[in-house]
């Protein structure tokens, strides 16, 4: 089984290209769904942020915004929020994967954010990044709600620079252009990823 990690900076597309994967059969994991997992009532990780950031947690559940606002204002924390949570998503990643190659897929992908942040770029088979245009980025990530410049700012300071993916990358899929063109290149990476000779 092929293991691909899906990667982008904010607001490239990624999420709509993950959905794209799953539509064609392709179990994809979420890691951005894992910690809101991890972060709800009962969660895994609530105890430790919890010890990092007490004023994040209400109702026995991590609130996001609350503990965004935390490390707006300790920075220092993000290392300790990233080493409590990172672990216990990979072993999520790994129980998925697992699943996945008993069930005999030929691909599997994992959607990771901070793929080459977090060395994960080491634990997959192949690369896809997700790219698109400095302008259109921030035009998109401008349109979310709460993001603001200095935000979106902060967090492309902590994110390895596009070039530096599409460098390191397998396989780009560049969203500029449509939906529809962006669903072509999926189509193409998952016919070369099931190819013989790949796995």
């Amino acid at each position: 089984m092929i293991v691909a990690g899906l990667t982008g900076s904010i607001a490239m597309g990624k999420s709509e290209t993950a959905k794209q994967f799953a539509l064609r059969g392709v179990p994809v994991f979420d890691s951005d769904a894992a910690v809101h997992q991890l972060y709800a009532k009962g969660g895994k990780a609530v105890a430790a942020i919890a010890e990092i950031a007490p004023e994040a947690v209400t109702g026995g559940a991590v609130n996001r915004d609350r503990l965004s606002k935390s490390i707006g204002e300790h920075p220092e924390n993000l290392r300790l929020v990233e080493r409590a949570v990172h672990p216990l998503v990979r072993v999520m990643q790994y129980d998925y994967l697992a699943t996945a190659r008993n069930t005999g897929c030929a691909v599997a992908i994992l959607d990771i954010p901070l793929l080459f942040e977090t060395g994960q770029d080491k634990d997959v088979d192949k690369i896809i990044v997700v790219s698109t245009s400095p302008d259109i980025q921030r035009q998109r990530a401008l349109k979310r709600p709460g993001m603001t410049a200095e935000k979106l700012d902060f967090i492309l300071s902590r994110q390895l620079p596009d070039a530096e993916k599409r460098r390191r990358a397998d396989f780009v899929i560049d969203t500029s252009i449509s939906i529809a063109d962006s669903q072509r290149q999926v189509d193409r990476i998952l016919a070369k990823l099931v190819t013989p000779g790949n796995s």
